[in-house]
């Protein structure tokens, strides 16, 4: 092959990829995945879980967050919540302790998930529950103690 027509060529597939990838961009802006964000009090439907957060109150490095929890069984517990913070998404400390959210039941129950953010130097605290495809969030206003 000649070395003019192999740079018309490379020309034509430069143009079909940014064509392409143009195409692509069009796709991902016309999409609404975006996720509603629920405020303190809001009880929501995240999957097979009810999921009301109660109140959020930051002390000693330990977010804490009281929620009232209903609608499954599961023994994984709280592994569905994390806490996004500016510069870290956090699980949920996993250690018993009274009043501790350890597992979920079909039964409505109030009980608290911590979370350790000594750590982190953003102020700011996103609550997210994920349950097969669906997912909530809650934004936390709670001021250091």
């Amino acid at each position: 092959m000649k070395t003019r027509t192999l740079l018309m060529l490379s020309v034509a597939m430069a143009l079909a990829i940014l064509l392409a990838g143009g195409v692509f961009l069009l796709q991902l802006s016309n999409e609404a995945t975006t996720v509603e964000s629920a405020s303190i009090g809001d009880r929501a439907e995240v999957g097979d879980l009810s999921v009301t957060v109660l109140d959020a109150v930051e002390s000693a490095g330990i977010m804490v967050v009281e929620v009232e929890l209903a609608g499954v069984d599961d023994v994984d517990g709280v592994d569905s919540f994390s806490l996004v913070t500016g510069d870290r998404r956090l699980a949920p400390v996993a250690a018993p302790a009274d009043g501790r959210c350890s597992a979920l039941t079909v039964e409505s129950q109030r009980c608290r998930i911590d979370f350790d953010v000594s750590a982190v130097e953003s102020s700011s605290r996103v609550l997210i529950v994920r349950r097969g495809d669906e997912q909530r969030n809650w934004t936390l206003d709670a001021a250091p103690d």
